[in-house]
């Protein structure tokens, strides 16, 4: 760290400690006005954060925090398309698949064409002109990926239902468990079945497993060989790889080394979503995604929602002991968001290593988790409320009811709210004493009670309120998170677009396949894995 960023550091964490002793209820006592003046609104998004343990001078102090990691420069060099990704010597321009405008650089000029190519073959679909081997019209995709693959198009696919065009199915495979492909093909027609394989690199094991298994059933019942390439789609890199299994040349859309996979919903990668919800609604999700780009580019660090929310994350990671952060939708079709974050937030900041290589003495990323609310409620919010923990939560609302059922969602919205409002204020002994008091309850039943009712509150919550959830606000919201992680990576000096860890575990399965299929283990593993390969072969 630069003396400049270590100060500003030290600054942050004699703030902390000071309002280590401030409760929340006392900083809303003290100013009336503190809802709206630790708000932010923007189209579509309503981003509340006043339920943190923060002041005026708390900004002011993440403000000098931020320029002094030089926040502002690391986002244009986001955008301009530097090597943001120094490990790999890469940029990372997934915001120039959701450029709106003319293109002006060779990306978005490629993700302008792919554009056009989803185009056609959504049409081309919608209107029963793709068929299958026998001539009937497809209706039903199945999309086979994993990660980054499969846990974006799989979450707005499910959170956009509402906004569905096509009168077919779309489903999803990811797991090398063979009863995912097995279930999802259980009812499904080969005869009007096309599958989406989608792979950077083409090389997934467990996508290119469950594509040689949807081969084998194709070729079971009925398919020539010759005529495959009527219910196969490749979304990859290696064009040579899918054209090596079957894969026609016109089939296969492009992604690109500029590309992460985390960050890849908002190309080809989405193909899935835009059959769902038709082409308009799909650049509708990538609008609202630009609008959020453009705010966290160009507003400044006191009103950009994806900074603060950033600095709120890595001040409470940093100084409150913060270890896990949840997220909880209250509305049932986000209820994959949580997944979806977890590879966003965990797969980009869990490193140990500086972006120079230097070994890091201090947290980074925390553990994302969550649920729809309010199934929640009945589960782990015990924890939340009484627990030791301190658990920062992202409440998610959305305005507008997504049903006819008004009163349920009414409801709905009021669960939410009151659980913010139970993080916040808690309940004292004093005020647990005084409801039992109140119910008739005996003194000695009331001294015996009282403290297992005493919730300590003064736990930190954001509230995120979408006027509807419709795809431009969903872009919007996805955005949100993707630059609030960007945020924390600068904070942190770390790089959040490689994955190395995530590679050893595919570098070890392949000798540990081989000695499952083998029953000869290598003696120079360790005792544990040799012993659990001789108790499965």
């Amino acid at each position: 760290m630069t003396t400049l960023r270590t100060d500003a550091f030290l600054a942050l964490k004699a703030d902390s400690e000071k309002l280590k002793h401030v409760p929340l209820r006392r900083l809303f006592d003290e100013n009336p006005q503190r809802a709206e003046q630790f708000s932010i609104q923007l189209e579509g998004l309503f981003f509340d954060y006043s339920k943190n343990h923060l002041t005026s001078k708390t900004i002011e102090l993440f403000k000098r925090f931020a320029n002094a990691c030089c926040l502002p420069e690391e986002i244009d060099n986001l955008f301009l398309g530097k090597y943001v990704n120094n490990t790999e010597q890469r940029p990372a321009l997934h915001t120039a698949l959701r450029h709106q405008g003319d293109a002006t650089t060779t990306e978005q000029e490629l993700a302008t064409g792919t554009l056009i190519k989803m185009q056609s073959c959504v049409k081309k679909i919608h209107a029963q002109e793709w068929l299958g081997y026998s001539q009937q019209p497809i209706n039903t995709v199945v999309n086979i990926g994993i990660g980054g693959s499969d846990l974006g198009p799989r979450m707005v696919t499910q959170a956009l239902s509402a906004y569905q065009t096509w009168q077919g199915h779309v489903e999803f495979v990811a797991n090398i468990d063979g009863a995912d492909l097995s279930d999802v093909l259980l009812g499904a027609n080969p005869e009007t079945t096309l599958f989406i394989t989608a792979s950077k690199s083409f090389t997934t094991p467990e996508t290119l497993a469950n594509t040689a298994a949807a081969k084998a059933w194709l070729v079971d019942s009925g398919c020539e060989t010759g005529m495959l390439e009527h219910h196969f789609i490749a979304i990859t890199a290696n064009v040579p790889a899918a054209q090596a299994i079957g894969v026609s040349a016109e089939n296969i859309f492009p992604i690109w080394d500029w590309v992460g996979g985390r960050y890849s919903l908002w190309s080809a990668i989405g193909l899935p979503v835009a059959i769902s919800i038709g082409m308009d609604n799909f650049t509708d999700l990538l609008s609202g995604a630009n609008m959020m780009d453009e705010h966290y580019r160009h507003t400044p660090i006191e009103n950009n929602v994806p900074i603060m929310a950033g600095l709120c994350e890595f001040w409470y990671n940093q100084f409150w002991g913060v270890q896990s952060h949840a997220v909880l939708p209250y509305a049932q079709r986000l209820t994959r968001l949580p997944a979806y974050l977890q590879q966003l937030d965990m797969e980009s900041l869990g490193k140990s290593v500086t972006r120079d290589g230097v070994n890091i003495d201090y947290p980074t990323g925390t553990v994302a988790w969550g649920t729809e609310g309010s199934n929640g409620q009945h589960s782990f919010h015990q924890l939340l409320h009484q627990g030791k923990h301190i658990i920062p939560v992202d409440f998610i609302l959305v305005s507008q009811s997504m049903s006819h059922l008004d009163k349920h969602h009414q409801y709905l919205q009021a669960c939410c709210i009151s659980q913010s409002q139970a993080l916040l204020q808690g309940k004292t002994l004093h005020e647990a004493t005084k409801e039992l008091e109140a119910l008739g309850v005996s003194p000695k039943e009331v001294l015996r009670l009282a403290p297992h009712k005493v919730v300590v509150g003064n736990k930190p919550s954001n509230t995120i309120i979408l006027r509807q959830l419709n795809p431009r606000n969903l872009g919007a919201l996805l955005a949100f998170y993707e630059h609030k992680v960007h945020t924390q990576s600068v904070l942190l000096d770390i790089n959040p677009f490689d994955q190395w860890g995530v590679e050893l575990g595919k570098q070890l399965a392949t000798p540990i396949l081989e000695a499952l299929e083998s029953g000869q283990t290598d003696h120079r593993w360790d005792g544990s894995t040799q012993y659990l390969i001789s108790k499965l072969s």
